[in-house]
């Protein structure tokens, strides 16, 4: 049986650190939109070219391409034992698409861990973030998880860069679109019982442990 995993949290809860970490400690591929909006955009083909103009304007993938999009992702053959899901679902309609195709392959999502983390402190975080220039995956952070050598991936010695929107004033909006869609999905999933809340403010170890503990259970009852 399958393990499908969704990781939420506010942005700067360290999701793509710890999806990261839980890839190489349960084998489970880490899949995040904006990495699958991204490849398909390099592909060749009415769908790519739709998602490329759809970038390129700055509006949302809609839930019915990105539903396709994540669909054609876990059918592939590395998936096969399941997925860590990071950056979807962002929505209630978006969840419960994602419920109805799992269901139609004998699945379903299994635990959502949830990184707790105050506005405050998610603040304090966006603002020192650096992101690997060849896998985005690959994240630091000056206060938290410092590269090595600065400006410098560890992983692939590619150079690190700051997004174009990490600014205080851009974060703030992310917070604000953040409350406005995930606090319901953070709802939908702890009304079905499958919630696990983790303290985000915490050493990326301790959250670690946590993470582990909460999911490796679903992982080994195969």
């Amino acid at each position: 049986m399958a393990t499908y995993i969704v990781l939420l949290g506010l942005p700067g809860a360290g999701k793509g650190t710890q999806a990261a970490l839980l890839q190489e400690a349960l084998g489970l591929p880490h899949v995040t939109s904006g990495g699958l909006f991204r490849e398909i955009a390099e592909q060749d083909g009415p769908l790519a070219d739709r998602v490329r103009a759809i970038l390129a304007s700055g509006d949302l993938v809609p839930d019915d391409i990105t539903i396709q999009i994540v669909e054609a992702r876990i059918s592939r053959d590395d998936a096969a034992n399941g997925v860590i899901l990071d950056g979807f679902p962002r929505t209630v309609l978006q969840a419960q698409a994602l419920d109805k195709l799992l269901a139609e392959r004998g699945e379903a999502v299994d635990i959502v861990p949830f990184l707790n983390l105050s506005e405050q402190e998610a603040l304090a975080r966006l603002g020192g973030r650096w992101v690997c220039s060849k896998d985005p995956s690959h994240m630091y952070h000056t206060r938290f998880n410092p590269p090595k050598t600065p400006s410098v991936c560890d992983i692939d010695g590619a150079p690190l860069f700051q997004r174009e929107d990490d600014t205080p004033e851009a974060h703030r909006h992310r917070l604000e679109v953040y409350r406005e869609n995930t606090q319901p999905l953070i709802d939908y999933y702890r009304d079905k019982g499958i919630l696990v809340e983790i303290d985000a403010e915490r050493s990326i170890e301790a959250i670690k442990a946590d993470l582990l503990a909460a999911t490796r259970p679903y992982y080994e009852r195969g």
